[in-house]
């Protein structure tokens, strides 16, 4: 029973949400950042995804140095998760390991390929406009 939000990051710039569940979010189990995976495995026909990252239940971000399904404690000089406070200096941060689990909330993706379908729907402005009117 895992579900993930999926944040999918496309040529032009900009992000979809998604959010899948149960059959369609085993897909994504024991994957790491870097892999690949077919979107008809995952509700999106036609496309491709790249891992980028993600983060887990808590929050702490999913990192690509560090193996495994487990939150680890790093000593770490840059990198996701890092902000510098100065040169040469190292930091103590929690991050999560480099492997997709059912501890994962959001899974961050690029689009390598695009399928037919668009992931974001068409609105007609003069709908929104009504709604806006009243």
């Amino acid at each position: 029973m895992s579900s993930f939000k999926l944040v999918l990051g496309a040529k032009d710039g900009k992000s979809y949400q998604k959010e899948v569940k149960d059959k369609e979010a085993n897909a994504f189990l024991a994957k790491k950042i870097g892999d690949k995976i077919q979107g008809d495995a995952c509700g999106f026909p036609g496309y491709e995804f790249e891992i980028t990252g993600g983060s887990d239940k808590a929050g702490f971000p999913m990192r690509k140095d560090v193996p495994g399904a487990v939150r680890k404690k790093i000593l770490a000089i840059e990198g996701v998760g890092v902000k510098k406070h100065g040169h040469g200096q190292k930091q103590r941060k929690t991050v999560f390991g480099n492997t997709v689990s059912e501890q994962i909330v959001q899974i961050n993706l690029k689009i390598l390929k695009e399928g037919k379908e668009k992931l974001a729907k068409e609105e007609n402005p003069e709908q929104n406009a009504a709604q806006k009117n009243g």
